[in-house]
């Protein structure tokens, strides 16, 4: 049986190496979606890391700090 521990740490490094995976196909992003995928990447992280891995905390991290990169690198009007 592994300790849970060492399966919280397993899936915390591969959320963060998905997410860096996953940047390299941002090349044609505008600069605001990539704020918002990168505020969504850390968001999830966040939320997970506060929530000690919970669905709804991993979520709800991703859509909050999603939605704070997509605001951040707003054009200016």
């Amino acid at each position: 049986m592994i300790p849970m521990k060492t399966t919280q740490n397993l899936a915390f490094s591969a959320v963060a190496a998905a997410m860096f995976l996953g940047l390299g196909a941002c090349a044609g992003m505008s600069s605001q979606d990539k704020s918002t995928a990168i505020g969504a990447g850390v968001g999830a992280v966040g939320g997970a890391i506060l929530t000690g891995g919970s669905t709804a905390g991993t979520v709800g991290g991703a859509a909050v700090g999603g939605i704070i990169g997509h605001e951040v690198d707003k054009p200016k009007r």
